[in-house]
Order: C-alpha cells, then structure tokens, then sequence
C-alpha cells in the first residue's frame, strides 16, 4: 500500500472539499513530505489519478492567478470515503505495514469510532505475536544474534522490531481506552491541519 493515497484522500475528507494546494500544504504541515512520498508532484499527481478512478471529484473552480491551468477543487465520493476507510483500517491491522503508511494511518485514526480503532489495533498485536512466533521457531533471541553468524543480525532485528512494536501499539490501545482524543461521533474533532 502506499501512503499517498490514504494521505490525500484523508486530507480532501478532512476538509470536505480541497484544491491541491491545500493538501499539500496540510501534509506539509504533518511533516508528511519528510516521512512518506507525499512529495508535491506525488500529491498533484494522486488527485488527478484518483479523480479519474471516481474516488474524488474534481470541479475547476477558478483560472489560474499565475497563468497557469485552473484552480481544481476535490471532494471525496461515496467510493472514495470506502477506498479511504478500506486503507485506514488496513494499515492499522496490519502488523508489517510500512512506517509511512501506519503513520498516515495514525494520523487518521480518529475518523473511525474508539472501539473499531482498539479492535483493529489488537489484530496488529495478533499479527506481530504471530510474526515473532514464526521468527523464533528458528532463533532463539537469549542465545543473541552470533548464533546464526551475521545472518543473525537480521533475526535479531526482527525480533526487536516485533517487541517494538507491540510496546508501542500496547501503549496507543492503553491510551484510547483510557479516553485519550476525540474518536468518530464523540464531538468535535481535533483539527490538525491549517486553517
């Protein structure tokens, strides 16, 4: 999966109707162009594809004050909000998602309601319990890394990433449930994105 259309299409349904401009410079805000592909030319790109597959609609609204093609605003389709909450939801249950994908998705995870946010959590859990499971049918972290040469290094960084991982996740579940941000249908929801 790739990050830069959860990115964009989460940026358009955040503001209900968005020209390029405006994501962009939310996903700048995010810091997003320093931890995905979510780079200007990958933006503008994402919206005039997913524009074409019917995801977003695309109304030019406005010529250009520089001369350039028209202001294009987008809004989210009803295809488009399923696509948006099929990737969300894949990306925070998945245990071996790329970090910039399971950070857009983070950045997201208010959209769903607290519960679903939790459960789809706990599969991610499930999944790197598996993974380090698999892992360690082979090697065995105690004995350390030197038992399998170098290649037990790799061995060894799975492993800690698999704890790493769960850490983290156990810590996020812990905070949700603990009442932590304002989740789908909870009130209003934080804004972090520019006005």
């Amino acid at each position: 999966m790739s990050a830069i259309r959860l990115l964009v299409l989460g940026a358009v349904k955040q503001h209900g109707r968005a020209h390029g401009y405006q994501v962009r410079h939310d996903l700048e805000y995010w810091g997003a162009h320093e931890w995905s592909n979510a780079k200007p030319g990958s933006i503008y790109h994402a919206l005039k594809q997913m524009a074409k597959q019917g995801l977003l609609r695309a109304d030019e609204i406005a010529p250009s004050t520089a001369g350039g093609p028209p202001r294009v605003e987008y809004e989210i389709t009803a295809e488009g909000a399923e696509e948006y909450f099929r990737l969300l939801r894949e990306a925070l249950s998945t245990y071996d998602q790329q970090t910039d994908v399971l950070s857009a998705a983070i950045g997201f995870i208010v959209d769903l309601p607290r519960a679903e946010a939790v459960e789809l959590l706990r599969a991610r859990l499930r999944g790197l319990d598996a993974w380090r499971a698999e892992v360690t049918e082979y090697y065995t972290p105690e004995g350390g890394p030197g038992q399998l040469g170098h290649i037990g290094e790799i061995m060894h960084l799975w492993v800690h990433s698999a704890d790493a991982g769960r850490e983290w996740t156990l810590g996020l579940i812990d905070r949700i449930e603990g009442g932590a941000y304002v989740f789908a249908g909870e009130g209003e929801p934080f804004v972090g994105v520019l006005p």
